[in-house]
């Protein structure tokens, strides 16, 4: 029989944190009276990570551990949690103790007001300010911005997700990052609720500002999938034409020039920009042609669909 709730966290070179971790969801979810497992991903750990998540599965029967072969990252590491998860509804948190166990229930209680998914937000975020909080305030303000999809912690790995949207998520590079965004290309409904967060008190963070760059391609992503995923042929055709069309203009008033007023166009950059512009139009409109093939490809060949139903009433 399935556990009604899965607990998943992803796991990198956590041995110091783990099994506090463990048992504090445990302490946590056995009076609530529900069933539940909880899915440790060991995420390719070069330390005793995995070796004490075999020792903590002898004595809590809830705790299943999925062991990468190596390190594919947090993306991958959840994408294999939510493979492996069970429940009706899929938990996630950090494996570093900074989330707490005890905002479980409260995200639980939210869940049955019908939202699909309920968000995290550490609004007293324990975390170094110039090197941590601080990007992160300016890469959720940019990414609410852009996307409409306004919350104020798209970091917190602490949420509460309906098992139909956590199977439907498809995460690779650095998505899981925009889960929500993802999510409500899924139509799903979303809450937010504060949560506590304490600070790291052993192991190392693996994230940091370098990672601002990657974020700020994927949010590139992000806009392209919101807007042009199933279309794409309108988002290359249409920037494609008017690369065309703007060196079209030019090169006709430069062919103007030379017929009616004899002047020499032949040394002039506007006419090397009208060329350019009219060549990378027309590889804009191929590739935009190329990308529709590929998309529908892709959904007749894998049987998807560019829906998703939430309840059919008969």
């Amino acid at each position: 029989m399935n556990p009604e709730i899965s607990i998943v966290v992803p796991l990198y070179n956590e041995e110091d944190n783990v099994q506090e971790l463990v048992e504090a969801i445990v302490e946590v979810m056995r009076p609530l009276g529900r069933s539940f497992e909880l899915v440790f991903v060991d995420d390719g750990s070069t330390d005793a990570t995995n070796r004490k998540l075999g020792a903590l599965r002898r004595s809590h029967p809830e705790l299943r551990a999925v062991l990468l072969r190596r390190n594919f990252g947090q993306s991958a590491a959840m994408t294999a949690g939510f493979d492996h998860a069970r429940g009706e509804i899929v938990v996630t948190m950090d494996g570093d103790l900074q989330n707490d166990p005890k905002d479980i229930p409260r995200m639980l209680e939210l869940m049955e007001s019908g939202y699909d998914l309920v968000h995290g937000w550490r609004k007293e975020r324990q975390d170094r300010f110039f090197s941590r909080r601080l990007p992160s305030m300016l890469a959720n303000g940019l990414i609410g911005l852009s996307t409409g999809v306004r919350l104020h912690d798209y970091g917190c790995t602490l949420k509460a997700y309906r098992r139909d949207l956590a199977k439907s998520l498809m995460l690779y590079g650095e998505l899981h990052r925009f889960i929500p965004v993802l999510a409500d290309l899924y139509g799903a409904r979303i809450a937010e609720i504060p949560v506590a967060h304490h600070p790291r008190r052993s192991g190392k963070s693996k994230y940091g500002i370098s990672r601002a760059y990657r974020v700020f391609l994927d949010l590139l992503l992000m806009l392209f999938f919101q807007k042009f995923a199933t279309r794409p042929l309108q988002f290359f055709g249409l920037s494609g034409g008017a690369l065309f069309a703007v060196g079209f203009v030019i090169e006709c008033y430069l062919s103007w020039l030379k017929v009616f007023r004899g002047e020499q166009i032949g040394g002039r950059p506007l006419l090397l920009l009208g060329a350019l512009l009219i060549i990378t139009g027309v590889i804009l409109a191929g590739i935009g042609l190329l990308a529709e093939l590929v998309v529908r490809t892709y959904y007749e060949s894998s049987g998807k669909r560019i829906y998703a139903v939430r309840e059919v009433l008969e």
